[in-house]
């Protein structure tokens, strides 16, 4: 029901996941980034506590393969899962039980690796890890948005998606980037690529408001003077 794409960013020290479904409100189960640590994805029929338990691992020191080991040796419903997992280094894993749904498959590449279930065609891994390579734009965010979107271009999912989501950790404690499109009847690959243009621009801006409120802009709300 699923297909998605981790990556990092070794210049700005970012890791993300970019993710679609068939199903509702994708963001609110299956992405997970840390800062300092990576990044993990639980699909298939999901699991939230695994994409934590992930970073968990890696955070105290694993390989994203070790991180996977322990946890689907953990879980005794794991021939139900899908696992993602990227570290800062680069490195990657990726897990599919037996009892996942239709055809799933997975790819790996430099600085990303893709998978999915109830896919189109074996391709689309592959597809996605190309167009996250090929991507020219600034942002890691700009690479996971492209790879997701070759992945549709190939073939995608047998049905139609109809949620999708972004999110990069890169600094701070919370996420630079937790976009999310929770149900649309249209695309919700390029529904969520126009929300990233309209959040770039400020993006920053938010990190300041944190940070340093004193110095952030403001932008003219009503009620702000």
């Amino acid at each position: 029901m699923t297909f998605a794409v981790l990556g990092r960013c070794p210049l700005r020290g970012q890791s993300g996941v970019a993710i679609t479904t068939s199903s509702i409100a994708i963001g609110a189960r299956c992405p997970f980034v840390r800062a300092g640590v990576g990044a993990a994805s639980t699909q298939n029929v999901t699991d939230p506590r695994l994409g934590p338990a992930l970073l968990d691992h890696m955070e105290a020191g694993e390989t994203p393969e070790m991180a996977m080991e322990a946890v689907t040796t953990a879980d005794e419903y794991m021939d139900h899962r899908q696992l993602l997992a990227i570290n800062l280094d680069g490195q990657t894993a990726h897990f599919t039980g037996a009892k996942a749904l239709g055809r799933s498959a997975a790819a790996k590449g430099l600085n990303c690796v893709a998978a999915g279930n109830l896919l189109a065609n074996d391709e689309v891994p592959q597809a996605m890890v190309n167009g996250f390579s090929t991507d020219q734009r600034t942002y890691l965010a700009d690479h996971l948005l492209a790879g997701l979107a070759a992945g549709l271009a190939a073939g995608g999912e047998v049905g139609s998606i109809h949620s999708a989501a972004l999110q990069v950790a890169g600094d701070q404690d919370w996420p630079i980037v937790n976009l999310r499109v929770d149900w649309t009847e249209g695309d919700p690959i390029a529904e969520l690529e126009a929300l990233w243009q309209m959040y770039v621009p400020q993006m920053e801006d938010y990190v300041t408001r944190a940070l340093d409120p004193d110095a952030a802009p403001s932008y003219g709300v009503p009620g702000d003077e």
